[in-house]
């Protein structure tokens, strides 16, 4: 029997997200990048050790993580959620304080791809289907454990 190994291309991995994710991802067609627009799904981003502690704490809490992307050379995780937080410039505000942001609607968020020879993203929590948390939930996680005084 004859077995053919399908190869990871960022064709397939652009398909895979799509279809499988309900990522709306697409090819940068000048970088070669795998990108997903900000609007039917949104991004939270912070540094890599307030990332850890957030995705602790929600798994503390039972609450489901969504996928989240680490950004190895930044030192920054993205946290891909709903878009379901509110336009409110003092959240905003408060959030960019603690080196919080949220990726403003029509930015893009580079996804890891078979291309990145030098890891420059990878996943900490993979997509496995169309699941993703609540904007306001991650939100409410950065102000909580900022307001019992967590140190990151």
């Amino acid at each position: 029997m004859d077995q053919h190994a399908f190869a990871d291309t960022p064709a397939s991995r652009c398909a895979f997200y799509r279809r499988t994710c309900g990522l709306p991802a697409g090819i940068h067609p000048e970088v070669g990048r795998i990108v997903v627009k900000v609007g039917i799904v949104a991004a939270i981003t912070m540094p890599a050790r307030l990332g850890r502690i957030i995705h602790d704490d929600m798994l503390f809490r039972g609450l489901a993580l969504g996928p989240i992307i680490a950004h190895t050379r930044s030192g920054r995780w993205t946290f891909l959620c709903r878009p379901d937080l509110p336009d409110d410039m003092a959240l905003f505000a408060e959030l960019f304080r603690m080196d919080v942001s949220i990726v403003p609607f029509g930015g893009a968020v580079a996804l890891p791809s078979p291309i990145d020879a030098d890891a420059y993203r990878s996943w900490v929590v993979p997509p496995r289907g169309t699941f993703r948390p609540s904007g306001a939930v991650i939100a409410a996680a950065v102000r909580a454990c900022s307001a019992r005084g967590v140190a990151w």
